[in-house]
């Protein structure tokens, strides 16, 4: 071998897992909300857990992105350590997909069809696609497709540039000894492992393995053994990405998916070795085909499955035992960095929490509204604890945002975090003016002020209208509800109609001294407070319309809808006569 054959490997090698990289992160970003609704579906049931680890990893080409997605699931709570046990399994599984995509590469035949399935003939057109794909398509998704492409075709060219600068090889003797080595099991087992560690990737590093099996020097014997080593080495990334800041649950995760690995290299190459010395079959001394490594793989994935997945309970026990609970109960992470990495999956796990923030926001403003006609401590306690956990929440979501928006996000990702990060200020918002209504209530029982009976009949109207608005925008955002989405406005419109009627009433009744200066002022801030709680619900709102309409021009979209939509008027026209203006 030449040094512009070691090279040509180096190179080879380089792009191979540039393009797998590239590739499977658009695979990752382009199936993200196929993936959630995966992912979303788990359960209990062994198969259902076993399945969708399986189709995820088949589709993102990475059983190591699987794995810390579910370190990422099991850290946040959304995965129990059981339901990951499950899915670890299924990825395992998922993972051959890409040795039986590169063994097309043995494909040798004079009919025109059966040769189209060679990689080398289909790539080029593959490639072709993806760039015009890539470079000329204004579409998001199909940008998306043309970088798996590109990818793919990366991935394959340097597969081929592995296998031709490796050729020569398959004449030198010391490389032939080497391979004549590595069938010492333990070696070939240690090779294996340490190759993937490094790579990260036990599809690359099979993928390498069949471009080495092209020389013809690469025996069964040698081969199987190194594949097992393969699925121990790809546990490193799983095991660095749960060290940092993972509660236990997520540490558990990740040495499941090591245990599993070593548990079922050490039993089934056993099974080898007593075969390879009480039979010695004749298969273990031919060539390694690129196929036949493809089959090893799923055989050896399979097989190892078949003996964890009845076992998976007492895997849980185990490393229970090994990783106890702490002495203080852990706190899930409300976000996990490691989800980051599909943003339609970490924008999820992100409107969970923006869900928690909006309930906590709605609650405490309907109980600071009843703490100004009936005062509660223990309810003006609670208040104050929602607003100060809303304020809290408002960091983690702003922080996390900004990790999210500055990677690669797809224009479906991006408009949803243009959306979220409205909300989190309307949210936050709401719950302040929850404090500055309980205020005024504080103050209402303090001194023992009384609103005249005509301000206490205006509060109950505009509080159960303020309660609609509140339920009507919470419904339009955490359902994605049109219908609901457009109520708003026009509610909106009639609560600050009220707002005003009611200040000119107020006046009025200071003129005829049946209403105190003092009550006066704590009435219009209870107005102020009431009428920017509305106009924040309105923005929730119509922050949901612009993303179902994909224009993020809220307050155009909202003066073009109160201006020309029937809708808008039929509305406003409903919800003026259901909280129908009192007499003076």
């Amino acid at each position: 071998m030449t040094l512009f054959d070691a090279l040509n490997f180096i190179g080879g090698l380089s792009f191979f897992l540039f393009g797998m990289t590239i590739m499977g992160q658009a695979l990752e970003r382009r199936a993200g909300n196929g993936m959630k609704m995966l992912l979303g579906k788990f359960t209990t049931s062994r198969l259902a857990g076993l399945m969708t680890g399986l189709c995820v990893t088949a589709i993102i080409q990475s059983s190591s992105a699987t794995t810390v997605m579910v370190v990422g699931f099991v850290n946040s709570g959304l995965m129990t350590l059981r339901q990951s046990i499950n899915v670890i399994m299924g990825a395992n599984i998922g993972t051959t997909v890409t040795a039986w995509i590169l063994s097309l590469a043995e494909i040798d035949s004079s009919n025109i069809f059966i040769k189209m399935l060679k990689p080398s003939s289909f790539t080029p057109i593959l490639a072709f696609i993806g760039l015009g794909f890539y470079m000329i398509s204004k579409n998001h998704k199909r940008k998306e497709t043309g970088t798996i492409l590109l990818g793919f075709a990366t991935l394959m060219f340097g597969m081929e540039t592995m296998s031709g600068a490796v050729s020569a090889l398959r004449n030198v003797p010391e490389f032939q000894n080497l391979f004549i080595a590595f069938s010492n099991p333990v070696l070939g087992v240690l090779t294996g492992a340490i190759l993937t560690a490094i790579i990260q990737s036990s599809s690359a590093s099979v993928g390498i393995l069949q471009a080495l099996a092209l020389t013809g020097a690469v025996s069964y014997e040698a081969a199987i053994p190194i594949i097992m080593g393969q699925n121990i080495g790809t546990c490193v990334t799983a095991i660095i990405s749960a060290l940092p800041e993972t509660n236990k649950n997520a540490k558990r995760a990740a040495l499941v998916h090591l245990a599993f690995n070593v548990i079922g290299s050490i039993v089934w190459l056993t099974v080898f070795c007593i075969i390879k010395a009480a039979f010695a079959p004749a298969i273990l001394s031919q060539q390694a085909s690129l196929f036949g490594i493809a089959i090893c793989h799923s055989i050896f994935n399979l097989l190892s499955t078949l003996l964890m997945l009845p076992l998976n309970v007492l895997l849980e026990k185990m490393v229970c035992r090994v990783i106890p609970d702490a002495k203080t109960p852990e706190k899930p992470k409300e976000l996990d960095d490691r989800l980051l990495n599909n943003p339609a999956i970490a924008l999820s796990q992100y409107k969970n929490l923006l869900d928690r923030m909006a309930v906590k926001s709605v609650t405490a403003l309907k109980d600071a509204m009843e703490c100004v006609t009936r005062y509660d401590s223990a309810k003006a306690e609670k208040i104050r604890k929602a607003e100060s956990e809303t304020d809290h929440i408002e960091d983690l979501l702003g922080t996390y945002l900004v990790k999210l928006t500055s990677r690669y996000i797809g224009e479906d990702e991006s408009l949803k975090a243009t959306e979220y990060m409205k909300l989190i200020g309307d949210y936050e918002r709401i719950a302040d003016h929850a404090v500055n209504i309980l205020q005024s209530a504080e103050h209402l029982d303090r001194e023992q002020i009384v609103f005249s009976p005509k301000a206490g009949d205006e509060y109950k109207i505009i509080r159960a209208a303020v309660s609609e608005i509140l339920d009507l925008s919470y419904l339009a955002f955490s359902k994605n509800d049109y219908t609901a989405a457009r109520k708003t406005e026009p509610l909106e419109q009639v609560i600050d109609a009220l707002k005003k009627e009611y200040r000119t009433r107020h006046i009025l009744r200071l003129q005829r001294r049946s209403c105190s200066v003092t009550a006066g002022f704590i009435w219009s801030d209870l107005l102020t407070d009431l009428g920017r709680v509305a106009d924040h619900c309105s923005n929730i709102s119509g922050c949901v319309l612009d993303t179902i309409e994909e224009n993020m021009n809220t307050h155009e979209n909202q003066n073009a809808f109160r201006t020309f939509d029937e809708t808008f008027k039929k509305e406003y026209v409903r919800f003026k006569e259901k909280y129908t203006l009192s007499e003076v």
